[in-house]
């Protein structure tokens, strides 16, 4: 038999999803919950596509940005050094 999941952990994996692009299989790891029951809920919710593609962008967005910070960071170094 499953085990029931708090539905204030449900709806916490649920958002962390849909607005900070978590993946669901990254979110099943962390929670310690199947992949195919975070995309239950998700299809349950009416979660497009469109939506997890979004969390997907955001989260490559996010590694863009501390990709330019660091060759930022090194670009300044070397000026310093010259």
């Amino acid at each position: 038999m499953a085990k029931k999941i708090d539905p204030e952990i449900r709806d916490k994996i649920v958002e962390k999803i849909k607005n900070d692009g978590l993946s669901a299989a990254k979110a099943a790891q962390e929670f310690g919950i199947s992949a195919n029951t975070i995309y239950n809920w998700l299809g349950r919710g009416k979660i497009g596509s469109d939506t997890l593609e979004i969390g997907k962008l955001k989260r490559e967005n996010q590694q863009l940005k501390l990709i330019i910070a660091e060759l930022m960071l090194d670009s300044s170094k070397g000026k310093k050094n010259r």
